[in-house]
């Protein structure tokens, strides 16, 4: 095939590029654009605490699930275990999820991809005194701020072009592009009208720390302290619903107050910057196509939206299945043999 086939990405975040990325270099003949209004240090992607685990979601069978999750940690593991790693912002965090009370759950779908998982001793859990139940594990952490610009490079080296605009809707595409890939998040409300994707506000902290080297999260999501490559980012909350981009100064009292319960040394760490993001939340990630009539000719869409708090988790995953619906589409598109 010549390099006919015109795909165009929406979207630059974390699940916008690592879908370019996987389509570029899986699919030479065809021209790949990443197209978005915003782009790194802007996107939700870039506050992003970006440490791998994940929560299961109701409808999605967990095999799909599981791949999602296992294809994204081999991924960036091969990334720790490369040169590349400092300039693409990955490193390898072991430290626990502690729990107030026993969680139904012991061992969650994704302990077995994770590394050295097992239960927290009684012992380590003294620390600890208002929990009951924890999980020690050594996961990874990959920070968007550096590893957006990583994947930009090597998406634009495998021949993709980045253009920076605003799309309002699919129509204004259809012309220029033969497959559209819709990962623009929480934009997805109003590019495709869905109204099943809601913001969950987020506020962190990054703070000068360098004495904590291990990650300690409460297992209801809400308190988290992870160190990372330069700052510890501290947090946080899950605001359902929440669309204000300001800081807000009582959560930020919030977070010191409850960090510093599960880790009192950071009373003396040094505020280095807040911030605050919207998970694009949905009740399960949109990943699947469709063909939508625009401009009077049927043009496939594939959506890759909709991961909430675990964009960085499951991207590379997620951009994987896009690469297979892109694939099914070109399929489909393909002129068939007259009998």
């Amino acid at each position: 095939m010549m390099k006919s086939v015109r795909v165009v990405v929406v979207g630059a975040g974390v699940i916008g590029f690592s879908t370019a990325v996987c389509i570029v270099e899986a699919l030479p003949f065809c021209s790949v654009t990443l197209m978005a209004d915003k782009f790194s240090p802007d996107t939700t992607s870039d506050g992003a605490a970006g440490i791998l685990f994940a929560a299961q979601f109701p409808d999605i069978p967990l095999q799909r699930q599981r791949c999602w999750f296992k294809d994204s940690f081999d991924h960036l593991l091969a990334i720790t275990q490369s040169q590349c790693a400092p300039e693409a912002g990955v490193m390898l965090s072991s430290g626990w999820q502690i729990f107030k009370e026993v969680p139904a759950v012991k061992k969650p779908f994704w302990s077995e991809f994770v590394i050295g998982f097992r239960l927290m001793t009684d012992v380590e859990l003294k620390r600890f005194p208002d929990h009951k139940f924890g999980q020690a594990f050594t996961t990874l952490k990959c920070e968007c701020s550096t590893y957006l610009p990583w994947l930009e490079k090597r998406f634009r080296k495998a021949g993709g072009q980045v253009e920076q605009r605003k799309v309002n809707n699919l129509q204004e595409l259809s012309n220029s592009f033969d497959i559209i890939v819709n990962c623009s998040g929480l934009g997805s409300k109003v590019l495709v009208g869905d109204t099943q994707v809601y913001p969950v506000r987020g506020q962190v902290l990054k703070v000068e720390a360098p004495w904590v080297q291990h990650f300690i999260r409460d297992g209801d999501g809400t308190t988290y302290i992870y160190p990372g490559i330069r700052s510890v980012t501290i947090g946080g909350t899950r605001q359902e619903g929440d669309w204000r981009l300001q800081v807000d100064d009582r959560d930020t009292k919030g977070i010191l107050e409850r960090c510093s319960r599960l880790e009192p040394s950071l009373n003396k760490a040094k505020i280095l910057s807040e911030w605050v993001g919207l998970r694009p939340s949905r009740k399960n990630p949109r990943v699947e196509r469709e063909v939508v009539e625009l401009q009077g000719r049927p043009v496939p869409v594939v959506h890759n939206y909709g991961h909430g708090g675990w964009g960085v988790t499951l991207a590379w995953g997620t951009a994987l299945d896009t690469l297979g619906l892109v694939k099914q589409s070109l399929c489909e598109m393909a002129p068939q043999p007259k009998l």
